[in-house]
C-alpha cells in the first residue's frame, strides 16, 4: 500500500466529513438516516414484551422507561424508534418434561397467547394481529404497528404433537424447539450436562414436519450446533435465529461459527443479531454471592418478584440490580459491540440473510441501544458501514418476511 502523505489524509479526512455530513442531514435540514429508518419496514423478530403484558396493572400502551421498571418496548416507544413490527415471544420457564409438567407448561403457554391477542385487541387503533405476509404490510400502511406470535421453546406443546395446531390457531408463526436446556426435542446451545440427543430427537423431527405443515417458521436461536445442522437437514423451509450471535467475535455455544453461518445462508436462512450483553462480550457467571446479594434486595424492599412491585419499589430495585453490577462487575455490552456482530454478519453473508432480534425484556438491551426508541442509530450506523436503502430494507423486516412468506407457502401446498 503506497505510503499516504499528508495531502491525501487531508482529502481522506474531507471525504469523510462529506459522508457523514450526508448520512445526518438531509434537504429541509432533516435527518437522512431518520427518514430512511422510515420508509423501510423494520421488524424486531424476538421480544419478551408478553411478560410485561401480563403483569397487573402494566399497559403496553402507556410510555415505561428501562429504569422503573426494566421495560424496553410499548407503543410510544416503538412510534419513536420507527419500530413497525415485532414479533412477540410465548415463552415459559422449563419445568418438569413430565405430563404434568406438560400440562401445566400448555395451559400457560394458551394463557399467554390470549393476553397477547387481548392487549393487541386493548389498543386496535394502534396495534394487530399479524398473521401473514400481507397482514403485516396491512397493518403498516394503515399506520398501525404489526404483532406476530413466535414461541420460543416448544415446551408448551409437549409429547403430544396435536397441541401444536392450537397455537398456530392462537396465532404461532414461528417456532423454537429448546432453551437452556435439553429437552425432549433438540439438545441445548447451554446445557451444563452437554448433549442428550446430539442433535435433534426423533420427536424433534416430527415437530419440525409438523410446524412445516402448518406454515410455521422454525427458529434455531438456542439450539446445539449439531441441533441446527438437523434442524437445517429437516425443515423444508429456510431456518431462522430469531436472537443470536456470532461466535468469531465472542466465543460463546450461544453464537454461530463461520461455518454454520454460511450453511444457514446457502441454506435460505437467516441470522437475527441479538442485543443481549453476555453473547456480545465475555460476561463471567454470577457468583453465588450475587444471587444472595438480590434476595436481600427483594426482602428490603417487601416484594418477591417485579410483577408485585409499586412504581417505587420497581425504581428501586431496578436500581438496585444496577448497583449490584456494579458491585460484583459485571460488564456491559455497548452498542459498538453490538454493530461489530451485525456488520461482521453482514460482512460474511451478505445482506439477504442478516436481520435484528433484540432479545428486548427478556435479558436485551445494551448501553446506546437501551430500548426499541433506540432503533434509528442501528439505521445510521448501516448507512455509515455503506449499506444503501436496498439492503437495509432486507435487514430490518424484508428478510424475516421472507421466510414467513416461505414458510406459509409451503404449508398451503400440503
Amino acid at each position: 500500500m503506497p505510503l499516504m502523505t499528508t495531502a491525501n489524509l487531508r482529502l481522506m479526512a474531507v471525504a469523510m466529513l462529506a459522508f457523514a455530513t450526508s448520512v445526518s442531514a438531509a434537504p429541509g435540514g432533516g435527518d437522512a438516516a431518520a427518514a430512511m429508518h422510515r420508509r423501510v419496514l423494520t421488524i424486531d423478530s424476538h421480544v419478551d414484551t408478553p411478560t410485561f403484558v401480563l403483569r397487573k396493572g402494566w399497559d403496553i400502551g402507556e410510555r415505561h422507561r428501562p429504569q422503573d421498571d426494566f421495560s424496553q418496548l410499548d407503543i410510544p416507544r416503538m412510534e419513536d424508534g420507527g419500530l413497525d413490527a415485532a414479533f412477540f415471544a410465548v415463552y415459559l420457564d422449563q419445568g418438569p418434561l413430565t405430563p404434568e409438567g406438560y400440562e401445566r407448561a400448555h395451559q400457560r403457554g394458551i394463557m399467554k397467547a390470549v393476553a397477547i391477542r387481548e392487549a393487541v385487541l386493548k389498543h386496535g387503533d394502534e396495534l394487530d394481529l399479524a398473521l401473514t405476509v400481507e397482514d403485516a404490510h396491512r397493518i403498516v400502511a394503515s399506520g398501525r404497528h404489526a404483532i406476530f406470535m413466535s414461541m420460543e421453546n416448544a415446551y408448551p406443546v409437549g409429547r403430544d404433537l396435536s397441541l401444536l395446531p392450537a397455537f398456530h390457531a392462537l396465532g404461532v408463526r414461528m417456532i423454537g424447539l429448546v432453551h437452556e436446556q435439553n429437552n425432549d426435542f433438540a439438545d441445548s446451545a447451554t446445557d451444563d450436562a452437554g448433549p442428550k440427543w446430539h442433535g435433534l430427537s426423533d420427536a424433534g423431527r416430527e415437530l419440525v414436519r409438523r410446524a412445516n405443515d402448518l406454515g410455521m417458521v422454525v427458529d434455531g436461536s438456542h439450539a446445539s450446533d449439531e441441533a441446527l445442522d438437523d434442524l437445517i437437514a429437516t425443515s423444508r423451509t429456510p431456518v431462522i435465529l430469531s436472537h443470536s450471535g456470532v461466535r468469531a467475535l465472542l466465543d460463546h455455544p450461544r453464537n454461530l461459527d463461520d461455518a454454520r453461518l454460511e450453511r444457514l445462508a446457502a441454506s435460505g436462512g437467516v441470522i437475527q443479531i441479538e442485543a443481549y450483553s453476555p453473547y456480545l462480550v465475555a460476561t463471567p457467571r454470577d457468583p453465588p454471592e450475587r444471587a444472595d446479594a438480590e434476595d436481600s434486595l427483594l426482602k428490603k424492599l417487601g416484594i418477591t418478584s417485579l410483577g408485585e412491585a409499586t412504581p417505587g419499589q420497581k425504581r428501586a430495585l431496578v436500581a438496585g440490580v444496577r448497583a449490584l453490577d456494579q458491585r460484583f462487575g459485571k460488564p456491559r455490552a455497548g452498542i459498538d459491540d453490538f454493530v461489530a456482530q451485525l456488520l461482521y454478519a453482514l460482512r460474511r453473508v451478505g445482506p439477504d440473510h442478516v436481520g435484528i432480534g433484540s432479545d428486548f425484556d427478556g435479558g436485551g438491551g445494551v448501553a446506546g441501544l437501551e430500548d426499541v426508541s433506540d432503533y434509528p442509530e442501528i439505521t445510521r450506523r448501516l448507512i455509515l458501514a455503506g449499506y444503501d436503502e436496498s439492503d437495509i430494507a432486507k435487514i430490518w423486516g424484508g428478510n424475516v418476511l421472507r421466510l414467513v412468506e416461505r414458510a406459509q407457502a409451503a404449508g398451503k401446498s400440503r
